[in-house]
């Protein structure tokens, strides 16, 4: 068994209890009434260089590559932290066993800032899209690896048809050509391989090219600092997702800042 379906095993399992505690119908409700879903596409630049670079700053309490990274006590303020630095969405992990994330630090990020917020777990029943537009989320995460085609296609129309935008991940060409096959405008390549956990950064630079213009490109894992920011930008990533390298940061909201900046000026000139 891969990391990733242990942990999907673990998903489903925490899943079948909150779908007993709320049916699907008292989450469609509840998701249907929820305020109008901000636009993470737009907020992150539409896949145009000319409109700068982006982080998304995550809330990430550990990890299963690296285990428990920072305990968060108030994820509402770190992440109204992020926003002041320019985060252009906030990624809140809800994933509990792997991740110490939960719905709750969701709901707290959501009432503390107004930037798109993008509910990262793994998405395997539409049950968690229901739920996670019912919570305010403007961006949910579908990872290629964990769905099959037609899973993929569906649960990127539900998103859509909710407003929200989804930030489909890829880890191989495979996976890159069935993401833009599925129709996605926002593609995530993540360099930390599934079965080993190893981060191998080349990944991005290889895969990248195969995105077509557009999409909003975002470069997964591996950020350390400025210098990693400015390959990636180099190589054609519009974004960064980013939460190791701030959650342990003296100044979370500073480094937010700085890898704006240095994606920016890193980024090749490209027409729109």
């Amino acid at each position: 068994m891969s990391v990733l379906d242990d942990i999907i095993e673990g998903v489903l399992e925490d899943l079948a209890e909150r779908r007993r505690l709320a049916p699907l119908d008292t989450i469609q409700q509840q998701a249907l009434s929820a305020p109008p879903a901000l636009n993470a596409f737009e907020a992150l630049g539409s896949g145009h260089a000319a409109h700068g670079f982006s982080v998304i700053s995550e809330v990430k309490r550990s990890s299963p590559s690296r285990g428990a990274l920072s305990p968060i006590a108030d994820p509402a303020e770190l992440a109204a932290t992020y926003a002041r630095g320019g985060a252009a969405v906030i990624s809140v992990l809800t994933e509990q066993r792997r991740f110490g994330g939960s719905l709750q630090d969701f709901d707290a990020v959501r009432q503390q800032v107004n930037v798109p917020l993008l509910r990262k777990d793994f998405t395997v029943d539409s049950y968690q899209i229901w739920e996670a537009r019912a919570h305010g989320a403007d961006l949910i995460l579908l990872i290629v690896a964990a769905l099959d085609d037609q899973q993929l296609k569906a649960f990127l129309e539900l998103a859509e048809e909710l407003g929200m935008n989804a930030l489909v991940e890829a880890h191989t060409d495979e996976e890159v050509r069935r993401a833009v096959d599925a129709g996605a405008r926002i593609i995530g390549v993540n360099v930390r391989n599934l079965k080993t956990l190893d981060v191998d950064r080349a990944v991005f630079e290889a895969l990248a090219h195969a995105i077509p213009d557009g999409t909003v490109v975002v470069a997964e894992s591996g950020v350390r600092d400025v210098h990693d920011v400015e390959q990636y930008a180099m190589h054609g990533a519009h974004a960064v997702l980013v939460g190791e390298a701030l959650v342990q940061h003296a100044d979370p909201g500073a480094a937010v800042a700085q890898f704006s900046a240095a994606g920016t000026a890193a980024m090749p000139a490209r027409g729109d």
